[in-house]
């Protein structure tokens, strides 16, 4: 196995992408695009990465825009340096997918979004869903349509105020501070991420995981969320496209899996044909990073070789 840092333009012109390419040893059997979530970045998936490595797979991610080594410098994490902003950072997705398949044109390609990077991977889906074959969407969820609109109008009000850089507690705790209260006992405000206390732990403790998000990055977080929303945009996903949703029966950012399944049956709805869903018993948000982790890796691996062996009895 070998493990690639490099760093590729943003389609913003200004920051250069940190990517991350983990190669098997061997023929490539399939690409497995990543997108991390928020306040978190790539290397976070190297445990998982490496998996797919030893079954053939390549793997590939980069930190998005205001993450991880992505971002410029402290200042600029949790901050998006770009006009439209939520198509710009799926824009760099695709930026990566093509960089990629220059080398492997003929391979399988597939993408994974966790999290805010679902989201992402749920916009992408939408726009280049064509050029992929298959899309794992882990750690989703939605919010109402009027929650918002004024989630919106609030940080219009504090961006006229203390501008689109200004990190407010207020806004972090209206998003996130609900979400440890199903849990006892906790021991910190992260939690809800995982029962592995080690995960918690060493998240608490990882720069690139407890930056307060800017009011330009809450902006990001909410137009993303009303695009993938919208019917129109939710009938430009290929029908022929394969999805999978993987989630935990107690990740409160998909409401214990409420959430997942009302998206998964609205998925459906619109004629999607090959969908699947698995929701893991007692795991909360970062099933990739839960105590049964294992069998998480096995289940996605298993769909993967599925439509790995079906895209190939298709040529």
């Amino acid at each position: 196995m070998k493990k690639t840092e490099l760093y590729i333009k943003s389609t913003n012109k200004v920051n250069d992408l940190h990517t991350i390419i983990w190669e098997p040893d061997g023929e490539v059997s399939a690409i497995l695009q990543l997108s991390h979530g928020m306040v978190e970045y790539i290397d976070r998936y190297d445990r998982f990465a490496k998996f797919l490595n030893t079954k053939g797979i390549l793997v590939v991610g980069n930190d998005h825009l205001g993450h991880g080594l992505t971002a410029k410098d402290d200042d600029e994490l949790g901050y998006f340096p770009c006009e439209d902003k939520g198509c710009t950072v799926v824009e760099d997705l695709y930026k990566i997918t093509e960089e990629i398949k220059k080398k492997y044109s003929d391979v399988p390609y597939f993408v994974l979004g966790h999290s805010m990077g679902s989201f992402l991977i749920r916009r992408y889906i939408m726009t280049y869903g064509d050029k992929i074959e298959g899309a794992i969407i882990v750690g989703t969820g939605s919010q109402p349509k009027l929650l918002l609109r004024l989630g919106k109008l609030l940080l219009k009000i504090i961006k006229a105020f203390k501008g689109d850089k200004h990190r407010s507690k207020f806004v972090t705790n209206i998003v996130f501070g609900a979400y440890n209260n199903q849990f006892k006992p906790v021991e910190t405000a992260s939690d809800w991420i995982s029962r592995d206390r080690n995960i918690v732990n060493k998240y608490v403790k990882d720069k690139y995981c407890t930056f307060l998000f800017t009011i330009n990055g809450y902006e990001t977080l909410f137009d993303m969320l009303e695009f993938i929303q919208n019917p129109a945009n939710e009938r430009n996903i290929p029908k022929k496209l394969p999805l999978i949703f993987v989630s935990g029966d107690k990740d409160p950012v998909g409401n214990n899996g409420k959430a997942v399944k009302s998206i998964y049956e609205n998925y459906k709805n619109i004629g999607v044909k090959d969908i699947d869903i698995k929701l893991y018993k007692d795991c909360r948000h970062e099933v990739l990073n839960e105590l049964n982790y294992e069998d998480v890796y096995d289940d996605i691996y298993n769909w993967l070789k599925l439509h790995i062996e079906q895209k190939a009895s298709n040529i």
